[in-house]
């Protein structure tokens, strides 16, 4: 059986953004199922998650106010709270992809800057092409994944990490020095990027991404399946 990878969405977006995700997740081996804030969801029945994009996060998560206009989803905040926590105390492998990027860091008690371009002066882009150039971290587990070399990745924000939370480090930035990738320091995988790699599914780079995801996924469902067999073997000694 291929991973399966549970991909949380919008209400609002999901029915375009999901099938894109799934694609990816399908060209790394996997099998993806939608989550939003609507279903019921298992967190158990799958073997890794991806947090996708869209809606802004709210400010109140982390303990700010709001400061710049944004569609805020309470529902779809508190339901990948509740999957990240879990995916973080379970070991369950997990890509966070732009929104998800910044849910995960806080979640972990990091906060956000919600008018990075301001802060940092770096080039705002709007756009699903790779215009921005992003430097990947020496020694980290991105880097290892896409190689050392500046990527040209898509942008599709205007908030970005700022504090990091808790067990995290910085993967990538861009040329203004705005957090563009975070990642779990110790395994196993736990990696957010604040573009867009579904989009990018032709870039070799971007692919190795999800496939990275999709092999943790599988490794993981192998531990479980090992793990349980040892409990069924001694529940009949």
């Amino acid at each position: 059986m291929k991973p399966i990878i549970g991909v949380t969405v919008s209400q609002r977006s999901g029915w375009r953004i999901f099938p894109l995700v799934a694609f990816n997740v399908w060209l790394a081996g996997g099998r993806a199922v939608r989550w939003q804030s609507d279903r019921e969801i298992d967190v158990d029945a799958v073997d890794g998650v991806i947090v996708g994009g869209g809606d802004d996060i709210s400010p109140d998560l982390y303990g700010s106010e709001l400061v710049t206009s944004a569609r805020l989803d309470p529902a779809r905040d508190a339901l990948e709270k509740q999957i990240i926590e879990h995916a973080w105390t379970s070991n369950t492998p997990l890509l966070g992809i732009c929104r998800g990027s910044q849910m995960l860091n806080v979640v972990l008690g990091g906060d956000l800057d919600q008018d990075a371009y301001k802060t940092f002066g770096s080039r705002k882009y709007k756009t699903v092409l790779p215009r921005k150039t992003v430097t990947v971290e020496d020694g980290t587990r991105l880097a290892g994944l896409v190689g050392p070399a500046p990527m040209k990745v898509n942008a599709l924000h205007s908030q970005a990490v700022n504090t990091l939370g808790r067990g995290l480090r910085v993967a990538a930035r861009d040329e203004g020095g705005m957090i563009q990738g975070i990642e779990r320091i110790r395994d196993p995988f736990m990696l957010g990027v604040q573009w867009h790699p579904e989009h990018l599914f032709y870039a070799r780079r971007q692919r190795r991404i999800f496939a990275a995801l999709v092999e943790a996924a599988s490794a993981y469902r192998e531990d479980r399946s090992q793990i349980d067999g040892v409990d069924i073997a001694v529940a009949q000694s």
